[in-house]
Formats: structure tokens, C-alpha cells, sequence
């Protein structure tokens, strides 16, 4: 099978895999590889779920698609569950984790305009990811990523992810004319970077002292990744918009932006829209998806496993000269190496049967379905420790 009619926009292994079940997929020789990326953090509840797959085919046997010129039950009881779930209170549904960052980037030049902001201004990080639209690239940072599409939207202040300082710095210069601040509570493209202790918080409150939104980007972090619903509740928080997507639809694309009544009412009708977001199919995926999750404690086994793989490699990978930092939270974890390996993920599956990611050249990501056991976390432990020897 030739890749030639296809547009070269990824630098995929040559790998292709016929099925999958649970934490495992299988190559079209037959081959077992256990799934440490799970779609880069998509299949949270593993591979063809007995749960999803009847849900997809009996819905998919029901209704498609209506149009959002109608009302979608299904539609509803995710926005209600989610609501639930967040604290916020209504939801927009698009196609993409990038679809999803372009709603909250409305709602913030929104904001801006109710409060007669001519010009607003949009507070990002450092080394952060939010998409590849051209507003969600703009939001973004790194060279690699925005080579050839200057000039990209403007509107965005970086500071450093982590340093409140900084914030203060430019509130002073640009407080007036600052509508929001939009992060990711881990940075995940970036090599799983947590943000430091106490720094969600303090978001928090500054951006309440000054009418900011404070708008969390929870695409990868979401829907169990890191043991909770999403990384904010660890830090005992509730921002004013969150996006997500991923492990959202376990494969189903689906998006949400999810935002306070008083934000949320910013938008009102022809001000946004989408011909499929919220279709009948990806929305009972969607609530499928948690229900799963809170019936077999996902959200407890991540935890658990996850500080069992952290513990595990740092104890295995000590002494190595070539790691540098084991970091992450839940099942979200980064291994940085001190300097750039060749064809990690390829040796990885090809010698180990082990899918890893490896962003930034050098940090190895693991991003496991919530479904992994003690047994796995091993196995993961022995093929991560024989790969960097």
C-alpha cells in the first residue's frame, strides 16, 4: 500500500496495525504490541471497549447526524454530565481539541469587547500547544510549528509557564487591555512539564483581582489522565473555560468547550457555530466514555498506577546517564534524556513491542490507557530500561 496520494504533513513509523483490544494492538502480521500512547492520550478507556462498540453500532443504526438546527438529546445529557463533573456550567461542542481552543479564543475577544477592550490581549506560556489553526498556532509557541504561515493573528502575551512574576511584569505594562489567560495545566508537547505547586492558585486569584478569564486547556489532561476528571481539581480550583477533546470520544472526534453562565452567555445565537459538533453518535460516545470511566474506577487505577510507574522508573532509571528528569502525574508521564536518540519510538515497538511518543526530540512520553495494570506497568518498566541501555 503506497502513502502517495496522501499529503506529507506527518513522519509516521512504518507500522500499521489491523486491531486492537484493551491496552493492545496488533500489526498486520500479527504482531502484539502493548499501547503506551493510546492515540496520543485519546483511547483513555482502552481499545474497542464492549461498551463503545455496542454504543457506536446502535446509535449508528438510529441517527447520525441532524444538524444543530434541531435539539440533540444526546447533546444535552453530555453538556448536563460534564457541567456536573467540571463545575462550570454549559458546553459547546466542536470536532477537535483545536476547534474547541478557537471557541475559548472567542469568548475571550468577547469578553474584551463587552468590557470596551478595543484592542484585547490574550496572556499564553512559553512552550505551550493549543493547536495548528492559525489562532490556535498563534497561541502556541516554538519555530517549528509556525514555519511558513507568518504572519500568524496576534493579540498574544508569553510569558514563562511557572513564574508568576512574570505575569505581574506585564500586567503592569498591559492590565488594561488583558482579557484572559489560557494554559495547559501540564504541558504535554512540551515533555509533560506540571505546573509548579501553588502556581494554578495563584492564577487563580490574580486573574480574579483583575476581571481576567482564566481559561485551561485540558485537551491531553482531561476526561481521568492525570487520576482526576482534569488536572485542575488537583489544585482545588474551577477556571472559567476549559477545553477538551482526546479522551473525550476514545477515538470518536469530538471537542467541548466548556465555560461559567456568565462567559458562556458572551456567545449568543449566530455568534459561533459547527455543521457536526455535538452529533447524536460522538455525543453518546461521549457519555458512554464516562460512564465507563466512573464504573470501573479509571480515575482511581490511573492514580494508583501511574505514581506505581513514576516510583518504578525512577527506581530502575537512577542511575542512567542519559536521564535527566522523571516527571508527570497520573498517567501522563515524561522521561527527558540529555540528549536526542534516533529512532527511540521505532526501536521501541520494533525490538520491545512497546508504542511510546517522543516529543521534543528527547523526552519520551507514556500516555497509557486508564485500563493499565501492575502486570503492564512492569512491562513497561523492563522494555523503557532495556531500550536506554
Amino acid at each position: 500500500m503506497t502513502a502517495a496520494c496522501l499529503m506529507s504533513t506527518y513522519q509516521s513509523l512504518a507500522l500499521s496495525f489491523t486491531r486492537g483490544l484493551g491496552t493492545r494492538l496488533w500489526d498486520q502480521q500479527g504482531r502484539e504490541y502493548l499501547d503506551a500512547v493510546a492515540g496520543v492520550a485519546v483511547t483513555n478507556v482502552g481499545h474497542s471497549h464492549p461498551r463503545l462498540v455496542s454504543a457506536i453500532s446502535e446509535q449508528a443504526g438510529l441517527l447520525l447526524h441532524t444538524s444543530n438546527l434541531y435539539s440533540i438529546d444526546w447533546q444535552q445529557r453530555l453538556a448536563q454530565r460534564l457541567a456536573h463533573l467540571s463545575g462550570l456550567d454549559r458546553a459547546f461542542f466542536n470536532n477537535s481539541g483545536a476547534e474547541a481552543n478557537e471557541t475559548a479564543l472567542k469568548l475571550a475577544r468577547l469578553h474584551g469587547w463587552k468590557k470596551g477592550i478595543e484592542e484585547p490581549l490574550i496572556v499564553v506560556m512559553e512552550n505551550a500547544f493549543h493547536g495548528r489553526t492559525l489562532g490556535t498556532m498563534a497561541a502556541s509557541d516554538g519555530p517549528s510549528v509556525r514555519l511558513g504561515f507568518q504572519r500568524l493573528p496576534g493579540d498574544f502575551l508569553k510569558v514563562r509557564f511557572g513564574d508568576i512574576a512574570a505575569l505581574e511584569t506585564i500586567t503592569n505594562t498591559f492590565g488594561a487591555r488583558i482579557t484572559a489567560v489560557l494554559l495547559e495545566p501540564i504541558q504535554g508537547e512540551s515533555g509533560v512539564l506540571p505546573a509548579p505547586p501553588g502556581y494554578l492558585q495563584a492564577l487563580r486569584d490574580h486573574c480574579t483581582r483583575h476581571g481576567w478569564l482564566l481559561m485551561l486547556d485540558e485537551i491531553q489532561t482531561g476526561i481521568g489522565r492525570t487520576g482526576a476528571w482534569f488536572a485542575f481539581q488537583h489544585a482545588g480550583i474551577v477556571p472559567d473555560v476549559m477545553t477538551l477533546a482526546k479522551g473525550l470520544g476514545n477515538g470518536v472526534p469530538i471537542g467541548a468547550c466548556l465555560a461559567r453562565s456568565a462567559v458562556a452567555e458572551l456567545f449568543t445565537p449566530g455568534s459561533h457555530g459547527s455543521t457536526f459538533g455535538g452529533n447524536p453518535l460522538a455525543c453518546r460516545v461521549g457519555c458512554t466514555v464516562l460512564e465507563i470511566i466512573e464504573e470501573q474506577g479509571l480515575l482511581q487505577n490511573a492514580a494508583q498506577q501511574g505514581e506505581r510507574l513514576l516510583a518504578r522508573l525512577r527506581v530502575e532509571l537512577a542511575d542512567h546517564p542519559q536521564v535527566l528528569a522523571i516527571r508527570g502525574q497520573g498517567l501522563m508521564i515524561g522521561i527527558e534524556l540529555a540528549s536526542p536518540y534516533r529512532d527511540l519510538a521505532e526501536r521501541a515497538a520494533r525490538e520491545h513491542g512497546l508504542l511510546i511518543n517522543v516529543t521534543r526530540g528527547k523526552i519520551i512520553r507514556l500516555l497509557p490507557p486508564l485500563t493499565l495494570d501492575a502486570k503492564e506497568v512492569e512491562m513497561i518498566v523492563r522494555a523503557i530500561t532495556r531500550l536506554l541501555d
